[in-house]
């Protein structure tokens, strides 16, 4: 495929556009940071592979990034037309010969559609970070504390006539007082949401510290996939992506985990083994005789060129410990997910496995092929507490599976457009859109081994 000397520039010009992070780019990209970077200002040469895992993750054909604006206005167009839901239908095969008949509102109709979709993800991504963000919240309350303490006191100077010159210096000086902390708080509140949006890498949690490092690396460990594998505080020592320490602690036990699986199903053997079965985490785990959630974690380790898999785990309470995300499935940063995911259907029935076809929400829905498990354990023997942990594998929906029935599902209550949904804890800021969860015909399961 052709390189233009600007590819670089138009990776970054696409991506500012959507509104999109550095980090967040690279780790769907599954490359890292630093290495975007360098691409992104034409200082290293874009492979095939890594070129066409931008242009997914950046919803555009990687000939749009080598070939610069026709091809981008051709691309947008699509991307308009794929975005209508009712007749009268866009004529696509006549695409090229509108752009070339009218290149102005051609390129006119290509930029209103990117600007909706970067307006879509700003209003999704504000909306959840405004919902759930801890430290966003934190910051608002000291503000409106200080507000409430400066109009009480204010209101106590202004309406008392005969105020004691005691008392009235108490006042003031308490007013002084509460004045600085609002001006504080306000200047703590704006570099917060400046930082937030000009810090390209800005990491807010130590699991997310975690999974940018992950993503850099594919969540693939490939040195601990070798016969003699360091251990995992040696595999660790040096890495500068995990810089707090409760961030190399989560990566020390991802480490540790990664690694056992590892030498329980050895890479080889995965690899024929898929080459046999493909990606069915039951026929895998008879073929290797495993556990499911080994199967399923090592699935979603697998690099790129062998499987596009995304997965998710959860604790006992619900709350998501592992995210690997997957092209077009949307995973919440804060707060609860879709309660009607697979995966809390098995948290709700330890040891039974789930098979189904679900339907993500979207302008243009995409379907997804999910599996998901829930295992106790009892690290305090019969008299400790039982621990849960589920987790649920992703893999793009196929024939037969698109022809089968799916469960509508989305990323969070908060942003997702479905009003009829029977599971929804609030309301949604997104306008509907497709028909309500709730006339849908149940997903068929499927027949896979293991799973029902």
């Amino acid at each position: 495929m052709p390189r233009g000397a600007l590819t670089g520039s138009r990776i970054r010009e696409r991506r500012m556009l959507l509104g999109m992070r550095q980090a967040e780019l690279a780790r769907a990209a599954g490359i890292s940071p630093s290495y975007l970077n360098l691409i992104e200002h034409n200082r290293r040469r874009v492979t095939d592979a890594h070129l066409s895992a931008l242009a997914t993750a950046l919803d555009v054909d990687p000939s749009a990034l080598t070939e610069g604006a026709g091809a981008a206005v051709i691309q947008g167009l699509r991307g308009a037309a794929a975005a209508v839901a009712t007749p009268p239908m866009p004529e696509l095969d006549r695409i090229e010969e509108f752009a070339g008949r009218l290149p102005g509102w051609a390129a006119l109709l290509a930029a209103q559609h990117l600007r909706i979709r970067t307006l879509e993800r700003a209003v999704v991504r504000l909306t959840d970070r405004m919902a759930h963000d801890p430290h966003l919240s934190s910051a608002l309350h000291e503000v409106l504390s200080a507000v409430t303490s400066v109009r009480s006191t204010a209101a106590i100077i202004t309406g008392t006539e005969d105020l004691e010159p005691e008392w009235r210096a108490r006042f003031h000086r308490n007013l002084q007082e509460d004045t600085e902390r609002l001006a504080a708080g306000a200047e703590a509140l704006v570099a917060y949401l400046d930082a937030s949006d000009a810090e390209e890498a800005g990491l807010a949690s130590p699991q997310e510290e975690v999974e940018g490092w992950l993503a850099g690396t594919d969540y693939h460990l490939a040195a601990l996939e070798r016969p003699d594998p360091p251990a995992p505080a040696a595999f660790l020592a040096g890495e500068r992506l995990l810089a707090s320490g409760s961030a190399r602690i989560l990566a020390a036990a991802h480490a540790a985990r990664y690694l056992a699986d590892a030498r329980a199903v050895p890479l080889p053997r995965l690899r024929a083994a898929l080459a046999d079965l493909g990606p069915d985490p039951g026929a895998l785990s008879q073929r290797l005789g495993v556990g499911l959630p080994v199967i399923l974690r090592r699935l979603a380790a697998l690099p790129a060129q062998d499987l596009a898999a995304g997965l998710v785990i959860c604790d006992g309470s619900g709350t998501l410990t592992f995210r690997k995300p997957l092209d077009g499935f949307g995973l919440p940063r804060f707060g609860g997910a879709c309660p009607l995911w697979p995966l809390y259907q098995a948290l709700a029935r330890p040891m039974t496995p789930v098979r189904q076809v679900i339907e993500m929400a979207d302008r243009v829905p995409r379907r997804f092929l999910c599996y998901a498990i829930c295992a106790p354990s009892h690290p305090g023997g019969f008299d400790g507490p039982v621990l849960a942990e589920a987790m649920m594998l992703i893999l793009p929906s196929s024939p037969p599976q698109d022809a089968a029935p799916a469960q509508p599902v989305g990323t969070s209550c908060r942003i997702c457009p479905r009003a009829a949904c029977p599971a929804r804890r609030e309301p949604s800021l997104m306008p509907a859109s497709g028909p309500p969860a709730g006339d849908e015909p149940d997903a068929d399961p499927g027949r896979g081994a293991n799973f029902r």
